[in-house]
């Protein structure tokens, strides 16, 4: 893992959340986006070198609805940006970790993502990112 690739954080409304985190933040986010497989409209900030996602369901059945409707509005996950991804889940599946979901995702912001439940990270939803189009480095 190279990096923290951006915090996600659960939020009721999207348009209330923008306005509370640029004035936050002092800026404006950078890019919505919807995940219509996954039921979420997404909204990202850069801040200095950290990104910080805010995640609103946009399906009553979404693992965001879902998450909210059972802890509230908070931090949801936390992301780490991958070399390789397809390698990096063997990797921890190895280490004993519980993967969601073995194959890779289109996610948002041009990811491949892929999800440890946090049963086996502490509580932690894990997910796992690799920039779309960057070939996995291997040695």
């Amino acid at each position: 893992m190279n990096k923290i690739e951006h915090i996600g954080i659960a939020v009721k409304s999207l348009k209330d959340s923008n306005t509370l985190f640029e004035k936050l933040f002092g800026i404006p986010n950078y890019k919505v986006e919807e995940v219509k497989s996954e039921g979420v409209s997404t909204s990202f900030f850069k801040v200095g070198e950290n990104k910080i996602e805010l995640l609103e369901a946009t399906k009553e059945d979404s693992p965001i609805a879902k998450f909210i409707e059972k802890k509230g509005e908070g931090i949801h996950h936390i992301a780490f940006d991958v070399d390789d991804i397809e390698a990096e889940i063997i990797r921890l599946q190895d280490e004993g970790f519980k993967v969601l979901n073995e194959t890779p995702k289109k996610g948002a912001d041009n990811k491949l993502v892929a999800f440890l439940h946090p049963k086996s990270s502490n509580g932690v939803l894990i997910e796992l990112c690799q920039e779309i189009g960057l070939p996995p480095l291997r040695e």
